[in-house]
């Protein structure tokens, strides 16, 4: 727990048991009193790739749900809102549990509402959040041609059986595939080109992944319009990603993938993805642990 101009504030990481591992989160789980101004204070001085803010509670069972607890959250980058953040969603759904036991939350997010379910599976809590109404969408071919050179990428370099597209699921994030672990591995950019681009096509990261089996992916996340280089472990794009595969068939209509994500930085997480035959939400779950005292 930490205190930041008389705020109490947690840091959890998630999709990692290791608090060395996964992506840090700050969390204000009573920012009712707080301003837009503040929250973003509070984000830019922790410096994580996003902080949630719970600024609000509702009745139980107010969307249907007789026994879940809900809440409205915000989530701040360093530099400005973003309508969603997955990893920040685990993280605080993890602190609730921690305070109040596990079980079913409903989160109220810009992007819509969020379900959440935290189990204990041993010693250890499991978070599972399932995503908005999900959307794919092509890419055109300039802006497609400006991303590859920000990223010094050349076409070559992609993997021709997974095609470049926008995918959403609570924020919106281009895929790109690499064709080898070294391409996805060498990751040096362009950050005022590629933020420009994503300004424009209202991006949150870039979702760059390599398949190393049918169901098992390595996925990095560069994140300039949030401040930040790369994202350790990104849950609204693991969603985004699940969404995009299914629309493009290259996996069945129910799935569970896995996806590495942070191990080029030093910070190894895992983001377990479900896809549901009849559903068209996406799940992203993964376990997670508090920072410090």
């Amino acid at each position: 727990m930490s205190q930041i101009p008389g705020i109490e504030v947690l840091r959890y990481t998630a999709f990692s048991a290791d608090p060395e591992g996964g992506n840090p989160a700050g969390i204000v789980l009573d920012a009712s009193g707080l301003d837009d101004a503040a929250m973003l204070a509070v984000a830019a001085e922790l410096g994580y790739s996003e902080s949630a803010f719970l600024t609000g509670r509702g009745e139980p069972g107010g969307t249907g749900a007789s026994d879940a607890r809900e809440y409205t959250v915000r989530y701040f980058s360093p530099k400005a809102e973003v309508p969603f953040c997955g990893h920040a969603t685990v993280a605080t759904a993890l602190a609730l549990a921690e305070r109040d036991g596990p079980g079913d939350l409903v989160f109220s997010t810009r992007a819509g509402t969020v379900p959440v379910t935290v189990t204990r599976e041993g010693g250890e809590l499991r978070a599972t959040l399932t995503s908005v109404e999900p959307d794919v969408l092509d890419i055109a071919p300039d802006d497609l041609a400006e991303a590859l050179a920000a990223l010094d990428w050349p076409t070559a370099d992609l993997d021709p059986a997974l095609p470049p597209r926008i995918a959403f699921a609570g924020a919106r994030h281009l895929v790109l595939a690499a064709a080898t672990r070294e391409r996805l591995a060498d990751l040096r950019y362009d950050f005022a080109r590629l933020e420009a681009l994503m300004h424009r096509l209202d991006l949150t990261t870039l979702q760059l992944v390599w398949r190393a089996a049918p169901a098992v992916f390595h996925v990095r996340d560069p994140f300039p319009v949030g401040g930040v280089v790369e994202d350790p472990a990104t849950g609204a794009a693991a969603a985004a990603f699940g969404a995009y595969l299914r629309a493009g068939g290259l996996v069945p209509d129910a799935a569970v993938l896995t996806l590495h994500q942070g191990e080029d930085m030093g910070r190894p997480g895992t983001l377990t993805v479900e896809l549901r035959a009849g559903d068209a939400r996406v799940r992203v779950s993964g376990t997670g642990t508090r920072i410090g005292g």
